[in-house]
Order: structure tokens, then C-alpha cells, then sequence
């Protein structure tokens, strides 16, 4: 998809079967890949992750060393495993220590402060990441909350840090950033939740980027982890912004339920985009076990995995 000389390629999220909203941007001056992260969820329906879901990850993966070998900027917009790499090893995030490497090194990485507006567990998290990429040498880590950076005729900016979800959210805060060139914008916003938090729809309207890629709000934790009334406003001001912006491209949260699309919401998906086929694995992972029931190998290696979190052997697959 392109936005004036704005090239933009969708790379990991639950329309192509994983948890990510992985995307990278090109200008004529710059190449960055955002918030390059791939994760399962442990347990949906009361399952672990499907054998289809492992090979999404894998895939996934792929596709995220391949762009990450092109880019220059790397973003880490909060500290989520769906968001960056770590340096860990985890087949439910088809990583290791060699993987995170390979992601970051020789980049600039635009993050999330550790220090300001953020909670415990990512705080966490970041402080490790902070010590590896220090071990990296080659990479510079930049914290960028409310920043700019000029590179050739290519603005990015960030927001202040914006809630992750309703205003007070426990899951703390992300940056929301924006690639400008030649009076073009690209938005990129995850986590926000529709977005269900006024402030942050405000923000998104006072910079009204031609591009909007956005993270929906979290239907299938509706009553339960998350108000149905704060779902509601995030659906609302999904809305608004559909008819308010130029092109809206709608990811992450909302897809993992599989009736969101009875709600008649205009935008596109990473899928529809890259011309693929809707795979919303996780959504569906009642429907798979049933259907494609996984082999007593694959059901074996989850049981051991989870004793052994450094586990070596891929899960069986083919």
C-alpha cells in the first residue's frame, strides 16, 4: 500500500494468525519496522495454541527477520511480548537470544521510556532490554516519548505516552507514532483499544493522518477484564475515525473474536491488504481442535513444554 512516496507493508497480526501488530513503513529516506513482536496466547477456549498457530508464528518470524534487515529504525511502543523481541528463547514467541540479535543490531530503536508512565511489569521488561541492547554495541536505544527526529526529508514523531486502553489502565501506557513525508502521515497505533480513551482520540483527530493503522478494542474480554461500557466508547470513536480519516487499517485486540466483523466497521486488515486470505487462528482455536485435532506428539510436546520453558525442541509441526 502507498500514501504519496509512503510505502507501507503489513507484516504480523491476528488477521495473518498470530498476536502482533508488526508493520513497516518506507520513505525515500527511511525504513522502519514498528514494534516487531509475535506472540501466542497461551490459553483460549481452556487450549493452548493450535499446531496452525505455531506455523503462523514461525511465518511470522520470517517475515519480521527479513524486514528487520532492511530497516534502520526499529520501534518498541511498550513492553509486551506482541510487541518487541526479546532475547529469551520462546516457541510461543519463536524466539531466542540469536533472534533478537539479528532484530536489533546496527539500528536505531525509538522506545518507550522505562522510566516514566509505565507500569511494573513493563518497567520490568524494559530494564532487560535496556542491559541487552547495551551488550548489542552497534545499536542505539533512544527513549522517545513526545520526540521528534528529522531524517532527510522524513519526519517521526511520537505522542506524549497515551493509555493503553480506558484512562488508568492497569496494562500502563504506549507511544503512539507518526512518519510524515512530503505532507503525507502514516499513524501507528497500538494498544490504544479502539481507541477507546477520549484523550487519545483527541490526538489521533488534532494530527488527522492520511494512513490510520490502529489496534480495535478488546471485544472478547468484554465483562469481564474490560468494561462493557469502555468497549462501547471504543467502538464509538473507531467509528468516528473511520469516517473521519482518509484510509483506516484495523488490527490487533478486536480480531481475536471471531464476530467482530458483524459490526460493520469500514476499514481494511493486514490481510486484506496484502491480498491473503483472513486467518484469525486464535479466534478460532475451539473450532481447529475440533476440526484438524492435533497429533499426540504436538499434545505431548505442550505438556512437557510447559515444565521447561527453556525447552529446546521446536514443537512438531510437519
Amino acid at each position: 500500500m502507498r500514501i504519496g512516496r509512503i510505502r507501507i507493508t503489513p507484516i504480523a497480526d491476528e488477521s495473518l494468525g498470530v498476536r502482533s501488530m508488526c508493520l513497516f513503513v518506507e520513505t525515500p529516506d527511511v525504513r522502519i519496522l514498528f514494534d516487531p513482536g509475535v506472540s501466542l496466547a497461551p490459553r483460549r477456549y481452556g487450549l493452548p495454541p493450535h499446531p496452525l498457530e505455531f506455523k503462523a508464528a514461525r511465518e511470522a518470524r520470517r517475515r519480521i527477520l527479513n524486514y528487520a534487515r532492511k530497516a534502520d529504525i526499529v520501534t518498541v511502543s511498550h513492553y509486551h511480548l506482541d510487541h518487541y523481541t526479546p532475547a529469551f528463547r520462546s516457541w510461543y514467541e519463536w524466539t531466542d537470544e540469536e533472534t533478537y540479535v539479528e532484530v536489533y543490531s546496527e539500528k536505531i530503536i525509538l522506545a518507550k521510556n522505562i522510566e516514566e508512565h509505565v507500569n511494573f511489569n513493563q518497567r520490568k521488561r524494559g530494564f532487560v532490554f535496556k542491559n541487552k541492547i547495551e551488550d548489542l554495541r552497534s545499536a542505539r536505544l533512544l527513549y522517545f516519548d513526545a520526540s521528534r527526529l528529522l531524517y532527510g526529508s522524513t519526519t517521526v514523531e511520537a505522542s506524549p505516552p497515551l493509555p493503553h486502553g480506558p484512562e488508568g489502565s492497569k496494562l500502563g501506557w504506549v507511544l503512539v507514532f507518526t512518519v510524515i513525508h512530503e505532507g503525507y502521515k502514516v499513524m501507528y497505533a497500538p494498544d490504544v483499544q479502539g481507541p477507546i480513551s477520549e484523550r487519545t482520540l483527541s490526538y489521533i483527530l488534532s494530527i488527522k493522518p492520511d494512513v490510520l493503522v490502529i489496534g480495535g478494542p478488546p471485544l472478547y474480554l468484554s465483562g469481564r477484564k474490560v468494561k462493557k461500557e469502555e468497549i462501547e466508547k471504543g467502538l464509538t470513536n473507531l467509528r468516528e475515525l473511520s469516517y473521519n480519516l482518509r484510509y483506516v487499517i484495523l488490527s490487533h485486540h478486536l480480531l481475536r473474536d471471531k464476530n467482530w466483523d458483524k459490526l460493520s466497521i469500514n476499514a481494511f486488515l493486514f490481510s486484506s491488504i496484502l491480498g491473503s486470505n483472513e486467518e484469525l487462528l486464535e479466534a478460532n482455536r475451539d473450532i481447529l481442535y475440533e476440526e484438524r485435532p492435533p497429533s499426540e506428539d504436538f499434545l505431548k510436546w505442550i505438556k512437557e513444554y510447559k515444565k521447561a520453558k527453556d525447552f529446546n525442541n521446536p514443537p512438531p509441526l510437519d
